[in-house]
């Protein structure tokens, strides 16, 4: 009788464990991409097809208010199974614990070491704390500079030989471009990415010498010179300097697949490939754009191009553990198509087999963005990278639009993340 009742207890369990798989949704968040929508939404098709009543529920939403919604949702213990940010908007939830490692054998890996083994050495490392890996890549980027030939020619310029190589001529040539109303502009030669002052502007900084943290992690704010210099930079460029760009315009890679005769150029990713595929294929098929490195200061001390960043997918930490195997699950499926991701949607899973791959190689101008990332290196990341660098932007914009002088500016950003820091 005992025998009996244990295996009808077994048997009890076991059909707790199917029905609980067979009725389980797994919320995906991620930032918007019609390139990846059309294709992911297949891979959530085919996905469910393979594992009867489970339900995947991909929600989207704009790449610069996503983080501010994880946040939320995590705050309140409402985070979806799976999503995916910049390493330096994730890292926090690394050491706060709030995380499920990988699972390797839900993912399809004989080992941890083989999930390692299969991926450019390095790209892991962001996201191994303690021992433990917590993410897996859904791309590593980095961006260099996109233009417009017309534009260009528009000017009297030649592009093969004018492009700007330094950030001074960078200045001079978008000056040459720039068409103003009065204080407005309607053509820009170049604007910058904003929002992301951690991967494009603290290399700019470092080119002339300085550092965001010092190598022990104790003190912010290295070499105020090289600081001072670059604030001095981003204040000449602003409304009250050059009048050459600001923050207030639309952001400039979102206007350059238009070819509206209203951007020159802008810094931005491979993947930018596939979105001008998608808005304007007559503009990608004209052979009137081009990528070039990112610039460097005339008297740079160091050749440092635009820091290169990864976007993991995560799974939530507080989701029961069947939901934790089917998200790595489901994350290991969508990861096993890295060249359609790459000529689709022209983002670089960074596996061994896709960068040696002649897919890779053959990408418009991949050779420029490779030869750019053999010298950069990964964009700073840790448990306060997205407050410090909401610090910086706060210096950024204040010597630019609210008339605060570079030095007080300064010395109220090395106060604020040297505080940052010690809180930490």
């Amino acid at each position: 009788m005992k025998k009996l009742f244990t295996i009808f207890l077994f048997v009890l369990l076991l059909s707790v464990t199917v029905n609980a798989a067979a009725n389980m949704e797994i919320t995906f968040w991620t930032h918007e991409d019609p390139n990846r929508t059309e294709i992911e939404d297949r891979y959530i098709a085919e996905f469910e097809q393979a594992n009867p009543g489970v339900t995947i529920k991909r929600v989207t939403s704009a790449s610069g208010k996503i983080q501010e919604l994880v946040l939320t949702a995590f705050a309140a213990n409402q985070g979806p199974d799976i999503f995916n940010m910049s390493i330096e908007d994730e890292y926090a939830y690394i050491v706060n614990e709030r995380l499920a490692a990988v699972d390797f054998e839900a993912a399809g890996y004989p080992s941890l070491k083989a999930v390692y083994d299969a991926y450019v050495p390095g790209v892991l490392d962001p996201v191994t704390y303690k021992g433990k890996l917590y993410g897996l890549p859904l791309e590593l980027t980095n961006w260099c500079i996109f233009i417009n030939k017309k534009v260009f020619r528009d000017v009297g310029l030649d592009v093969e030989k004018d492009y700007p190589k330094t950030w001074e001529e960078m200045v001079e040539v978008s000056d040459k471009i720039a068409i103003r109303e009065g204080e407005i502009l309607k053509r820009r030669g170049f604007d910058f990415r904003y929002p992301y002052y951690l991967v494009a502007m603290v290399p700019m900084v470092e080119q002339l010498g300085g550092k965001l943290i010092s190598d022990d992690g104790k003190t912010a704010i290295i070499n105020d010179e090289a600081w001072l210099n670059f604030l001095k930079f981003m204040q000449e460029w602003g409304p009250s300097g050059r009048n050459l760009g600001s923050p207030t315009y639309t952001n400039a890679r979102t206007l350059f697949n238009k070819d509206n005769n209203d951007i020159a150029m802008c810094t931005t990713g491979l993947y930018q490939e596939g979105r001008i595929r998608a808005d304007n294929l007559d503009f990608y098929n004209s052979g009137e754009w081009m990528v070039v490195p990112f610039p460097v200061f005339k008297d740079a001390v160091k050749d440092v191009p635009c820091a290169y960043y990864g976007h993991y997918y995560m799974v939530n930490g507080q989701k029961p553990k069947e939901n934790q195997q089917m998200a790595w699950k489901f994350v290991a499926y969508m990861l096993s198509h890295p060249e359609e991701y790459l000529t689709k949607v022209n983002i670089v899973q960074p596996t061994v087999e896709l960068m040696n791959s002649e897919t890779y190689k053959s990408m418009p101008y991949s050779d420029v963005f490779t030869n750019d990332m053999a010298k950069a290196h990964v964009v700073y990341y840790g448990e306060n990278s997205a407050e410090i660098q909401a610090l910086i932007r706060e210096a950024v914009e204040s010597v630019m639009l609210a008339g605060i002088s570079p030095e007080d500016a300064l010395k109220t950003l090395k106060r604020k993340v040297q505080e940052v820091l010690e809180e930490g």
